[in-house]
């Protein structure tokens, strides 16, 4: 297996140097180029066919700082995700991740992984929704992290990885079909990932996607209204049910009176419940088809979840 870390913090210099026009090339070429079988699997354009069209520098802007952002303003941010330690600490817990996966049993039929992390954008609500800090590993062999960083963000990141790592796992074995995903797939999925991650990581580095979360919202507001709609499918449809109100707003799409973040925390006490039931193991059940998980978890809908001390 080979891991490669692609140090953000080089190329944010770069750029951070470069003429103002110059850019957005650069940081396309040095920090996108790399993910470019990534960004056509998503069917994400590479460079727009018109101006400000949607594109990976695009993507990029969502939550992370913006070509136009690499300026001297950033050194302070950057500096704090330049350390030789920190993306040591970030290689290990990607490391760690996939290998826990091959002790137990798993051969990943993915040989080469590459990752970097991205410096947030303090002024994107979408990540500010995630107190400055999120990451998205959905196809095999490419991983993202994203922060602000601070004493909060900086120790998460290595939690976050592991999510993104389970995904990146799952989806080695789970063949996804974006028109026909279900809203199912991706309540299991989210609560696979964090389940994996605490396992690691502890239940101290839950993420605010489930702590945000109190077990009277789960029981009387999402888990009534989740339970008749994990057939959905398009992504429009299932953004307001996983998402909650407030992202399906910047997104542009319905809301459904549930709140931040429902599917993620919904999933991740649904897996708990699973993995408790049946007594798999966090390795067995993230390679396991959603419509499995669900099978086994009906009960979970009508009986009343306790966080138990």
């Amino acid at each position: 297996m080979k891991i490669t870390a692609l140090r953000s913090d080089h190329i944010y210099r770069n750029v951070l140097h470069a003429p103002q026009e110059e850019k957005v090339e650069l940081f396309r070429q040095e920090m996108m180029a790399p993910f470019m079988r990534k960004w056509e699997i998503q069917h994400i354009p590479y460079k727009a066919a018109e101006p400000n069209g949607f594109d990976v520098i695009a993507l990029n802007n969502l939550t992370a700082i913006s070509p136009s952002q690499m300026t001297t303003e950033i050194l302070v941010d950057l500096d704090l995700i330049s350390s030789d330690s920190f993306w040591y600490e970030c290689e290990e817990a990607v490391k760690k991740s996939f290998h826990l996966f091959i002790k137990h049993g798993v051969n990943l039929p993915v040989s080469h992984y590459l990752f970097t992390i991205l410096l947030g954008n303090p002024n994107s609500p979408l990540l500010m929704l995630n107190e400055g800090y999120s990451g998205e590993g959905g196809i095999p062999g490419y991983i993202f992290g994203v922060l602000v960083p601070n004493e909060y963000t900086i120790p998460r990141m290595k939690a976050a990885l592991a999510h993104e790592c389970n995904h990146n796992v799952r989806y080695q074995f789970i063949k996804w079909d974006h028109s026909a995903v279900t809203l199912g797939e991706f309540i299991v999925s989210e609560g696979l990932a964090e389940n994996f991650a605490t396992s690691i990581y502890g239940d101290e580095f839950l993420g605010p996607w489930v702590t945000k979360t109190t077990m009277e919202m789960l029981n009387k507001q999402i888990k009534p209204v989740l339970k008749d709609q994990l057939q959905l499918t398009g992504f429009e449809n299932i953004t307001p049910y996983l998402y909650g109100d407030e992202l399906a707003k910047l997104q542009n799409c319905t809301p459904v009176n549930l709140p931040y973040a429902a599917g993620y925390a919904c999933g991740y006490y649904l897996i708990k419940y699973y993995l408790e039931k049946t007594g798999e193991t966090i390795y067995e059940a993230t390679i396991t088809p959603a419509n499995l998980i669900l099978e086994e978890t009906r009960g979970f809908w009508d009986e009343e979840t306790i966080i138990c001390s």
